[in-house]
Order: C-alpha cells, then structure tokens, then sequence
C-alpha cells in the first residue's frame, strides 16, 4: 500500500475572497435583524454604492441592494474607484490587505485585540509590545504575536 500524500490546497485569490464576502454581505443586508442588517447598511451608505440620500431610507429599502452594490462598497473600502478596477489589481496586493475583512469574520479568533484610533498609535504600542497590526477603517486593531 502507498502512502498517501497530502494534496496541497490552493489558497483563494484576493477576488475569491472578496466574492464570497460580498455574499454573505449581502445576505446580511437582507436580514430582518437589524443587528445584521444595520452594519452592512451603512457601510453601502458611506461608500455610496447604492443612490440613497439617508441611511434611515436605505435601510427601509435594503431589499433592493443587489451584489453589485457590496462589490462596489468592498471596492470603496478598499481604495479602489470601482468593482471594475477593483478586480484588475487585488490579485497583485497581499493578502493581508483583505485583513480587516477576516477580522469582521472572527478568522483571528476570540483572543485579546487592542484597539486604536488611528494608525500612528497602534504603530507606537507596536513597536513597544510587539504584534500584528490590522488597518479598520481609520483605526487599526493590534493582535498579540
């Protein structure tokens, strides 16, 4: 009998990735939670991928947002002008750019994070006590080594 191998999994593109975030985004919008949809919500609004001038009105209408609406307000979050442009460069960035994105999705597990109100904090606490640094948005959060 031969021994087994063992089959190396390739890992997602960035694209992957962020495609089946945008699903769950999504299906998280559509909630009848508030808790779940609320979040998700905003984020469209902040990144004005969906035309809704108030957060309450969008929120009323939620079951309105389409796919196109997450890959646009991942694309915003992410620097990027659209989904288009979006798509031509993530698979060329490092994977710990989708970081905060793996964050929300608790892939780092329940241990302790610090939080900080902006990059430079965490950067000064970082070089004092070590750590992983995740940009969130203008705050960054610190995970022990």
């Amino acid at each position: 009998m031969r021994p087994q191998t063992q089959q190396q999994i390739p890992l997602d593109t960035n694209t992957d990735f962020l495609r089946r975030h945008a699903r769950g985004m999504l299906r998280s919008a559509h909630s009848d939670q508030p808790s779940k949809a609320l979040p998700i919500v905003r984020r469209v609004h902040t990144a004005r991928a969906f035309s809704m001038p108030r957060l309450t009105e969008l929120y009323h209408a939620r079951a309105k947002l389409q796919l196109k609406h997450m890959f646009r307000t991942l694309a915003a979050e992410l620097g990027y002008a659209s989904w288009d442009a979006c798509k031509r460069d993530i698979d060329r960035r490092p994977s710990e750019i989708l970081d905060r994105f793996r964050l929300d999705l608790g892939t780092f597990g329940d241990h302790e994070h610090v939080w900080f109100a902006d990059q430079p904090t965490a950067a000064a606490w970082q070089r004092q006590h070590g750590g992983r640094m995740v940009l969130y948005g203008t705050q960054a959060v610190m995970m022990p080594a």
